[in-house]
């Protein structure tokens, strides 16, 4: 009995301890150097300059995060492949620049983008425009060993003899010298090499392609040193600073470059312009006088639109960090509180038989007569609530999260609804007696994330039913296609409670709920409408009190294929 009480109290201590070795860790780590990682040539993002020193647009953004973070940090750039390789196996902390894709997303966690990254095939000269990937079928494309599109090649099956180089400038030279058909590289360096190392003879072969996200990237489970640069990099963005970099870095180059020799006629050709211009001046500028006073109005509505997505886009940063915080401790109560209350079971018949034999007795600083009966349910109500704060976290994560663009697929609206009707047609059938459907026949696909579209229906149907104070009441859902707009429609019609008009402009805003006491966090609509407006689409909301609510959603049909 002694012994197996000394045990209980080892167990409970060693729960006490684990978090503050957690934390001391982090500590730890939060005060040693950081060491940063890069391609020593991918100009002008970043390489190793004359002067044998690691520069370009993401290694002077790198220190100025360094600087207002407060960070240690040293850069080192070498071969792109090594340095993948080195990140994975933990030898550097960070890669200040990688391509963001759904694959790489498995083994890296990435913060907020810093830059956009387009791709290019580059020819020689005289060759014929290529208009997709396929073109390269059977021809002999060079391209950067472990590098995005090396990855994309792959993954696609494109049936192309790879030519695998350490560098964008490698495979530029060996294009220019003669060898193989094409180049595959990203834009922007391949336009810097091209002009410094003056290969005159190649030149892209087609539009851009392939827009995508590059940033900052850790080894998953990093979410302290991934904060710290997201963080650091949020700041630079809202001061100004992060835009001055990448317009001395970047800027010129995504200007139209004008030859010299044509200078002189676009100038004449301007001049002229100028002249039929100034000569309707006069009439112009009282029309023009007009349309101001009508866009003044407009123009500060916009401008009070960025400001409020720039703090949504700093409060996404902040949530993607606090959520990861929390999920530590509250993923440590999940797993124990469940092993106490389990092992309090164990006990409990010694207790009760102690008890019995010789009465009352003091247990943690109250009488065991008082307490006993009281601790299961005590440990009840901390597993509901730390599975409350999961809950909450997770909420928070899903308005944080960026979703990427290329998980969407041709998805059938019809089809969703029925599947969520499905999913919650206990929670319907508990609400109303009056639950009708109204499937719009023959509707186009639009193009989007089957799942999350499903979240959003889903929301708005339990919002109907919890709107409902009476079974006789009823919820419509209709789903129909309009040409004019060319767009899909889903109408959700409840007769409940209605929404108050002063509420109605604040209903998806982050944290606002009017069902507080009844645990609403006020995230629900707010993910919906994040959800909706990735998909092009709207959430509008339509209300009167003690008669009801309409929310529509709306998305538009496939116009195009997307262009690989």
């Amino acid at each position: 009995m002694k012994n197996k009480k000394h045990l209980i109290q080892a167990y409970f201590i060693s729960l006490l301890l684990v978090p503050f070795t957690v934390t001391a860790k982090d500590i730890r780590d939060s005060h040693s150097k950081i060491l940063i990682g890069g391609d020593h040539n991918y100009p002008p993002y970043e390489f190793i300059n004359e002067q044998g020193q690691p520069d370009g647009y993401n290694t002077e953004l790198t220190r100025a995060i360094a600087e207002v973070m407060g960070i240690d940090i040293e850069i080192q750039l070498g071969n792109w492949d090594k340095m993948r390789d080195s990140l994975t196996k933990g030898d550097i902390d960070v890669l200040q620049g990688m391509v963001y894709s759904k694959d790489r997303s498995q083994n890296y966690d990435f913060a907020p983008p810093h830059a956009i990254i387009n791709q290019s095939i580059f020819a020689r000269k005289g060759e014929a425009k290529v208009s997709s990937l396929s073109a390269l079928t059977g021809k002999e494309v060079i391209v950067q060993e472990g590098g995005i599109m090396h990855d994309y090649l792959l993954q696609q099956n494109v049936n192309a003899k790879l030519i695998l180089v350490d560098t964008h400038a490698a495979a530029l030279r060996m294009l220019a010298s003669g060898k193989h058909d094409y180049a595959l590289v990203a834009n922007l360096p391949g336009l810097y090499l091209g002009r410094e190392l003056e290969l005159s003879n190649i030149t892209p072969v087609g539009k851009p392609f392939g827009t995508l996200e590059y940033g900052y990237a850790v080894p998953k489970n990093h979410p302290q040193l991934l904060a710290q640069f997201s963080e650091g990099l949020a700041i630079l963005k809202n001061t100004g600073r992060q835009q001055a970099i990448y317009e001395k870095w970047l800027g010129a180059l995504e200007k139209p470059y004008l030859p010299w020799e044509k200078i002189g006629l676009f100038t004449g050709i301007a001049s002229a312009i100028l002249l039929l211009i100034l000569s309707g001046i006069v009439i112009w500028n009282r029309m023009l006088t007009r349309q101001v006073l009508l866009r003044t109005n407009e123009i500060r509505l916009q401008h009070e639109q960025l400001i409020q997505a720039d703090k949504m886009a700093s409060l996404g940063v902040l949530v993607a960090g606090v959520a990861h915080e929390i999920n530590n401790p509250s993923s440590l109560l999940l797993l124990n509180l469940p092993v106490i209350k389990e092992m309090y079971q164990d006990i409990e018949p010694i207790l009760e038989e102690h008890y019995s034999v010789r009465g009352d007795f003091d247990f943690a600083g109250l009488t065991y007569s008082r307490l006993g009966s009281e601790i299961p349910t005590i440990l009840d109500d901390m597993l509901a609530g730390t599975q409350r704060i999961r809950r909450i976290v997770n909420d928070l994560r899903d308005f944080a999260h960026q979703r990427p663009v290329d998980s969407y697929e041709n998805v059938d609206l019809n089809e969703v609804l029925a599947i969520s009707i499905r999913l919650v047609d206990n929670t319907i059938r508990k609400s109303t007696d009056n639950f009708q459907v109204h499937y719009g026949s023959s509707l186009p696909l639009f193009l989007g994330n089957a799942q999350q579209i499903e979240q959003v229906i889903i929301n708005l149907i339990v919002n109907a039913c919890q709107a409902l104070d009476d079974v006789n009441k009823g919820i419509t859902i209709n789903t129909y296609y309009l040409h004019k707009t060319n767009k899909l429609y889903l109408e959700v019609i409840d007769q409940g409670c209605g929404i108050k008009p002063s509420d109605l402009p604040s209903l998806c805003d982050p944290f606002f709920t009017t069902k507080r006491e009844e645990g609403g966090t006020g995230l629900g609509l707010s993910i919906s409408s994040s959800i909706i407006n990735d998909h092009g689409g709207t959430l509008t909301h339509s209300s009167e009190l003690d008669k009801g609510t309409s929310v529509v959603i709306s998305l538009p049909e496939i116009s195009r294929a997307p262009l690989i």
